[in-house]
């Protein structure tokens, strides 16, 4: 494989993990889903993006983990607290 086709197939897999890491992110902050079911997207999305890029995973953690964390945090904070002044 020449450099061109590197690059080729590295813009491939790099915009495959924009799609994937964006379209995760839309369902953790639209869709209704337990706690449970953001979480096991989550552990999918993970394995998923380390396949294209082996290796990677301190990257993974520190740029998407936290991404991903600011929104269930955003997202289950802010339900847990509807709940409690329904409740109280």
């Amino acid at each position: 494989m020449d450099s061109t086709e590197s690059l080729i197939e590295e813009d491939k897999k790099m915009r495959r993990l924009r799609f994937i890491v964006d379209l995760t992110a839309q369902v953790l902050a639209q869709e209704r889903m337990t706690i449970d079911e953001a979480l096991d997207l989550l552990n999918a999305t993970r394995r998923t993006v380390l396949r294209l890029f082996p290796g990677k995973e301190d990257t993974y953690d520190i740029i998407y983990g936290r991404r991903f964390e600011r929104i269930l945090r955003e997202r289950f904070e802010s339900a847990r607290d509807e709940q409690e002044n329904a409740e109280g």
